[in-house]
């Protein structure tokens, strides 16, 4: 019989299991067991594993285990494709490192660059942020560098060169030490991962946890035929009758339907709630802080959702719209199920998105099964959700003509001020004379 592996067993300095125990965490995962030993040992890494497989206690134990025996300022760097998921790592940092007083900043866009360039001028530990605006300190705020670099994590790797920050991170790579630690972590690897890794890892360990295209066996996959023009009713028929206490995200393939939905569902009575890359970053943050304390038990999202966030008591994930990408949709449904947790992924398939949807299955190497849907108590909620929709449409208008207005009247008013100054610059050139 295999022996089970403990976070002590794997190298992991006392300290650091201690606060492995408070966050409970009582054994390692599959990826941490076969990836720590090599990170403690000073390899560069390669991990892929399954999205919420623990890849962050990885290189967050490997890392602060490091800078216990060796603390400095700016002694690691880790990229995320997302600012969500970079606020999530720093946490993780910030829990596990709490006896050390670790301090961490994190480098996004969305945020004021001054407030960012303060936070830098405090010299923390661990740096966490998106390349771009990484890169616009490196390039902008005086005083800052990474040359005592020691750590270098790029999370998400494929998304990372999937989302065009491929030109970012080469030049991050130029102004940071040669001589670091490197880190590749993703669940899916693409050859564009692979430039990466012949570009900035060292003679790699490459640790595979999970199959290339794989989803968790502690998770259950169905799929729902429905009309295009009742998607809405199969929709909050699931929420309201089958789901009512549980923790739900409901992916949708554009902002516009993240919003239209969140609205509808609120007005049927739903504790929902949406995030898209068309809010700010500060509403972002509060819509997932509401989602993640329960306040909310239905966040309607897009794909800016779909990477790297660790929110565990997500029970089921709805694929509202089927992704055009095929593989995103690993990585929707990797927000349930997660580290050994038990989730049901449903995916609601109208007549126009059935290749897609073939295509899944082909990926994944499984066919999923029927989600059992009583058509006629369906059919019920028409009227309701009809009502409920009209009225978020009509929200919708108004909000977005108050906006208008509003952008208007500060037009006016710029434009009024400019006018004024002008007509005094001209008067003065007159007495002048």
């Amino acid at each position: 019989m295999k022996q089970i592996s403990t976070f002590k067993s794997l190298g992991v300095s006392e300290k650091l299991v201690e606060a492995c125990e408070k966050l409970g965490w009582e054994f390692p995962l599959k990826i941490q067991a076969e990836a720590i030993p090599h990170a403690l040992e000073g390899k560069d890494l390669i991990g892929i594993a399954q999205t919420g497989s623990g890849k962050t206690g990885v290189f967050a134990l490997s890392i602060l285990q490091a800078l216990l025996k060796r603390p400095q300022p700016f002694f690691a760097c880790v990229l995320s494709p997302t600012r969500e998921l970079a606020f999530q790592i720093s946490e993780q940092f910030e829990a596990l490192g709490s006896f050390m007083e670790v301090k961490c900043a994190v480098i996004v866009g969305g945020e004021e660059m001054m407030t960012q360039a303060i936070a830098l001028a405090k010299r923390p530990h661990i740096l966490v942020g998106t390349p771009g605006r990484l890169l616009d300190h490196l390039s902008n705020t005086k005083g800052f560098s990474l040359r005592l670099l020691k750590y270098l994590v790029l999370d998400e790797a494929d998304r990372l060169l999937d989302m065009d920050f491929e030109k970012d991170i080469n030049e991050i790579l130029k102004v940071i030490p040669r001589e670091r630690k490197t880190y590749l972590f993703s669940a899916t690897m693409t050859q564009k991962v692979n430039k990466l890794k012949r570009a900035c890892l060292h003679n790699p360990v490459k640790v595979e946890a999970s199959s290339k295209y794989s989803t968790v066996d502690t998770l259950i996959q169905q799929f729902c035929l429905v009309p295009a023009k009742h998607k809405d009713c199969y929709l909050a028929y699931i929420l309201r009758e089958i789901s009512k206490s549980m923790s739900s995200m409901v992916f949708t393939r554009t902002c516009e339907a993240t919003r239209l939905l969140g609205l509808t569902l609120q007005n049927l009575g739903l504790k929902a709630i949406h995030i898209s890359g068309q809010m700010s970053q500060e509403k972002r943050l509060i819509a997932l802080n509401k989602f993640k304390s329960g306040e909310c038990n239905v966040l309607i999202c897009t794909d800016v959702a779909s990477r790297g966030l660790d929110i565990p008591s997500v029970d089921m994930v709805i694929n509202y719209d089927i992704p055009v990408v095929t593989k995103d949709y690993i990585h929707r449904v990797g927000r349930t199920a997660r580290a050994g947790r038990s989730g049901v992924a449903i995916s609601l398939v109208n007549q126009f998105e059935v290749e897609w949807f073939l295509q899944i299955e082909n990926l994944i190497g499984k066919k999923l099964s029927e989600f059992p849907c009583q058509e006629k108590k369906v059919l019920r909620l028409q009227e309701d959700v009809a009502e409920a929709k009209k009225i978020s449409i009509m929200t919708i208008k108004e909000r977005t003509d108050k906006k208008r207005r509003k952008n208007e009247h500060e037009d006016s008013e710029e434009v009024g001020t400019v006018f004024s100054v002008s007509k005094k610059e001209k008067t003065s050139k007159k007495w002048k004379r």
